[in-house]
């Protein structure tokens, strides 16, 4: 889980751009979870602006729940998997975790 504020470019209903500020939720290297005001469709292509480093990463609607008054639950998913746009460092692939029962020295 992350919180933190991205820009989100995308069409309104009228299909004009537009720009606002949502608060993640859920972020991994694939896309996330967002609140956000605008109302959105799935498949929607979206552009996610990192006001952090400005960088700039296409992707697209994958799904939309209702959830507080005013703001939407926006699943996104990024068009080319991008671990580097957020601030924090994923695990490899490749990567286990310990097996619990190993004892230590052994």
């Amino acid at each position: 889980m992350l919180r933190m504020k991205v820009t989100v470019i995308a069409e309104d209903k009228e299909r004009k751009p537009r720009r606002e500020e949502a608060l993640t939720l859920v972020v991994n290297a694939h896309g996330g979870l967002l609140q956000m005001k605008m109302d959105v469709h799935v498949g929607q292509p979206m552009r996610l602006v990192n006001p952090q480093n400005n960088v700039e990463q296409n992707c697209r609607v994958v799904r939309v729940d209702d959830s507080a008054s005013d703001l939407f639950s926006v699943a996104f998913e990024f068009d080319q998997a991008n671990p580097k746009f957020w601030p924090v460092v994923f695990p490899p692939s490749d990567w286990q975790a310990p097996a619990r029962d190993a004892a230590p020295g052994h």
